[in-house]
């Protein structure tokens, strides 16, 4: 059975690096001074989020590197306490800054290479479940999804703590720009 996926591995491993790059972008724009800040004193700070950023690919490499048919039975609690007890573990800035580019080109350049055949293939959840059946390719989204959810936590908390974003800041020039061509 030949199966045709109108965006493709290559495309998602491109959407992946772009989101990667962002926040890759913001770990860089924010100071290593305030990596420890946390919006609320049960929420993750800086530091935690951006590592649990650079572990959020582990579920998918896990379940579809194993190439697992279904997930009755796997046992997520277990599976997340050692990437919970990775972002309690104190680094550097710049530690995390290389965390966040290997695991994301390490992630990308896997995911490049899969098939559309083995993207079309199902995998089932467990009774109760909704839905009870994901396609690969649908359960591939997820990281970049993910990763974007906590991108946009960092981005607040840049703006807590004063600073603009770089894709505000490029919007805002773009507009500008634009209002000036019109002048």
């Amino acid at each position: 059975m030949s199966v045709m996926n109108y965006y493709s591995a290559k495309d998602m491993a491109a959407a992946f690096r772009t989101v990667r790059n962002n926040t890759i972008k913001i770990a860089e724009e924010i100071p290593e001074d305030k990596y420890g800040f946390q919006a609320a004193s049960d929420s993750r700070t800086v530091a935690q989020t951006l590592v649990h950023i650079a572990m959020g690919t582990r579920f998918a490499t896990a379940v579809h590197g194993e190439k697992l048919k279904t997930l009755e039975g796997f046992n997520f609690y277990s599976f997340i306490h050692p990437i919970i007890a990775e972002e309690q573990k104190s680094r550097s800035k710049a530690e995390i800054i290389q965390l966040l580019r290997t695991s994301g080109d390490q992630f990308a350049k896997w995911l490049g290479g899969l098939s559309d055949e083995f993207l079309a293939e199902q995998v089932s959840f467990p009774a109760g479940a909704q839905p009870p059946v994901k396609t690969r390719f649908e359960m591939l989204l997820g990281p970049k999804e993910h990763e974007m959810h906590h991108r946009a936590q960092l981005m607040v908390l840049q703006r807590m703590l004063g600073i603009v974003p770089h894709l505000t800041r490029e919007q805002q020039a773009r507009m500008a720009a634009m209002q000036a061509a019109k002048n």
